[in-house]
């Protein structure tokens, strides 16, 4: 019996990202947005780790490394795009204006994450190892910038805290689509360990 897809230790973490994800909507969905925040953590974790193990296998096929260029993807999605969208609705950003933020929110890490694919595929076809930098805020920094936002909610009046989820959202979606380089942190120790 055979299945499609490739089943190595490469994958591993970008499946438990997507697995911190889905529980942290579950989460999110029961109210308990301290476990759901933990999770979000917890999947920038995984994906933070999860290139500089796939290219620890130095006898991968393209195959096997387009599969993994498409599966981080996809569970990026997931993970810093929908996730994030739908912890702020739970925590409270609705309306015309939340629902619209909220929709241009995952589009625009969906853009992001569809142009990084197509720029990495081009690139790893001329070039070995990772990119030095990233174009537009990387979707992942999320995991980092919503747990600081959240930290700020005991500040906050509690009516006003879904305005400034819906900003940061707001500003967050139009990063991830803005053209600027930005170079990647510890890179060079990473691209010359893979």
């Amino acid at each position: 019996m055979h299945f499609i897809g490739f089943y190595d230790y490469t994958v591993i973490l970008t499946y438990l990202s997507l697995v911190s994800a889905v529980s942290g909507m579950i989460r999110a969905g029961n109210g308990d947005f301290s476990a759901a925040i933990l999770c979000l953590m917890a999947s920038g974790i995984f994906d933070l780790f999860d290139g500089r193990v796939a290219r620890s296998k130095k006898n991968r096929t393209a195959d096997e490394k387009a599969f993994g260029i498409q599966l981080d993807s996809l569970v990026d999605v997931v993970s810093f795009g929908v996730f994030p969208g739908y912890l702020s609705y739970c925590m409270g950003v609705d309306g015309i204006l939340g629902i619209a933020v909220i929709c241009c929110y995952c589009i625009c890490a969906v853009i992001r994450l569809a142009f990084f694919n197509v720029q990495e595929t081009k690139r790893q076809q001329v070039e070995e190892g990772c990119n030095q930098f990233y174009r537009g805020l990387p979707v992942t920094t999320i995991s980092m910038i919503y747990p600081a936002v959240y930290l700020l909610r005991s500040l906050i009046p509690a009516d006003s805290y879904p305005v400034v989820l819906t900003c940061m959202l707001a500003v967050v979606a139009f990063l991830f689509i803005l053209d600027v380089p930005i170079r990647k942190l510890g890179v060079k120790k990473a691209c010359a360990k893979g």
